[in-house]
């Protein structure tokens, strides 16, 4: 929640500096509150799981939000029942006069395939650009990160030679950033995928900053300048054995490509229990987005097409970062042997 001030409290240069939020008073005052709208355009094949993770991080937040779930009609969930579906999702069909503070839009195990291969690309893409008239801020996850940046900044996917799998140093790359207000200078984060983003791309776009980067992982959260965009490489989400469950599944069917998770079991050794070594970073994220919208977005939510329009959505950073360690003595913690070892005595 913001800090609410005297008028003309020399501080308030500071503040502003550091990008904190102060009010004074006649603005305090003005102020209308109401429930954030959020809608989740969930992906994932297992529907319910993907709900459980994200509500547990929006309810982290101290501020009432009501959520709405969307799903595509171009493409047939197996892992829900259909009564799921019909009871608590709608297509895009039914949100079209809405307006909405944010929408999350979830990965989904497909960024090995072409963007054009997968069957509701087209529909992702309308649902960006009602997104781009409807929605004050759009939080993406993983492949539905690629896709946008793709989509809407033209930034390539590419393959990778071996999945990225386990749980990642980052690097802070602006300590004062909204979104990553609060974080240490080394986050940690979970990362489950077979491409990443060509980073020359990102480099290129003014529009876009990158956050935090790792230099095994590469950028873990990159966002517009005005943060009606943030993409999230990784699965800062997951639970404390989503990975686990995901190596198990894999072994299970008998792929043989299969990385062991980095970073997770102390020792190495997948019958110890699994380190949750993310979740603050995690919470944080969220509370940082949520609060965000929450002081920025307009009372009235049929605003947002103006305000889009005209690129007025509260901040406009001029600041740029290019991905590497805060540190200039080159320490990579995390990197060498010893993470997560349990030594008995």
């Amino acid at each position: 929640m913001p800090i609410k001030i005297p008028s003309g409290l020399p501080a308030r240069a500071i503040l502003d500096s550091e990008r904190i939020f102060a009010l004074e008073q006649p603005d305090a005052e003005r102020q209308r509150v109401r429930p954030l709208k959020l809608v989740i355009l969930n992906l994932m094949p297992k529907k319910i799981e993907t709900e459980t993770q994200l509500l547990r991080l929006i309810s982290k937040s101290p501020l009432q939000v009501e959520i709405d779930f969307m799903t595509t009609s171009t493409h047939a969930a197996t892992h829900v029942s259909a009564d799921h579906l019909v009871k608590f999702y709608e297509s895009l069909d039914a949100f079209a006069d809405n307006y909405y503070d944010g929408l999350v839009i979830t990965g989904a195990p497909v960024e090995h395939l072409d963007f054009d291969q997968v069957d509701y690309w087209d529909e992702f893409n309308q649902i960006l650009d009602w997104a781009s008239s409807h929605v004050f801020s759009t939080l993406y996850l993983c492949w539905g990160a690629m896709g946008a940046l793709y989509s809407r900044y033209g930034v390539r996917k590419h393959l990778l030679d071996t999945k990225i799998f386990g749980v990642f140093p980052q690097y802070l790359q602006d300590e004062y950033c909204f979104l990553t207000n609060g974080f240490d200078e080394i986050i940690l984060q979970p990362h489950s995928r077979l491409a990443g983003v060509d980073e020359d791309d990102v480099a290129r776009n003014p529009d876009l900053q990158v956050l935090t980067w790792g230099p095994e992982s590469g950028p873990g959260l990159i966002a517009t300048r005005d943060f009606s965009e943030v993409f999230a490489l990784g699965h800062w989400e997951y639970g404390k054995y989503t990975l686990a469950e995901e190596y198990q599944r894999d072994i299970t069917k008998g792929l043989t490509n299969v990385p062991f998770p980095y970073n997770y079991f102390p020792n190495d050794d997948p019958t110890k229990e699994p380190l949750f070594s993310w979740r603050a970073h995690a919470n944080l994220l969220w509370r940082n987005w949520l609060n965000w919208v929450y002081q920025t977005t307009p009372y009235d939510l049929s605003e947002v097409p103006t305000l889009r329009a005209e690129k007025r959505l509260g901040t406009d950073r001029s600041i740029r970062h290019s991905p590497g360690s805060p540190r200039e003595d080159g320490f990579q913690p995390f990197l060498g042997k010893g993470y997560g070892v349990t030594r008995s005595k």
